[in-house]
């Protein structure tokens, strides 16, 4: 393992998901902005102009992790949990991923523009 690692992000994705811990919350799902930021370790080869997408990671595969990997019908008490679901998801999917960090953002409670939420970094254990 080398100290070069590859951020790949992908920011201001909307879910609806089933979080909150008021009764006025836990019955529907709520609006969430995620953000998602992996550390990937690099390969010890340089990136050339006809590299494949094998020596990366597809950044769809990180809009995934929050879009299609969440259980439907699961509520979870707090948008930590989220964060945890998706960082596990993204660690058993890529051995290379060393860190991944999810900011999420509750639109519901958000007003005037503010962002009210968290910044989840998990490191792999």
């Amino acid at each position: 393992m080398t100290d070069d690692i590859l951020q790949l992000e992908v920011s201001g994705i909307e879910a609806m998901v089933l979080t909150g811990i008021y009764s006025e919350e836990t019955h529907l799902p709520q609006p969430l902005r995620v953000s998602v930021t992996v550390d990937l370790d690099l390969p010890a080869m340089k990136f050339a102009p006809d590299t494949p997408l094998d020596a990366s990671k597809n950044y769809l595969d990180l809009k995934r992790a929050v879009t299609e990997s969440l259980p439907e019908g699961l509520h979870f008490t707090l948008i930590e949990a989220v964060a945890e679901h998706v960082c596990a998801q993204l660690f058993a999917e890529d051995a290379r991923v060393r860190r991944v960090e999810v900011k999420i953002v509750k639109l519901a409670i958000s007003q005037g523009g503010e962002s009210i939420g968290i910044r989840f970094v998990r490191n792999r254990a």
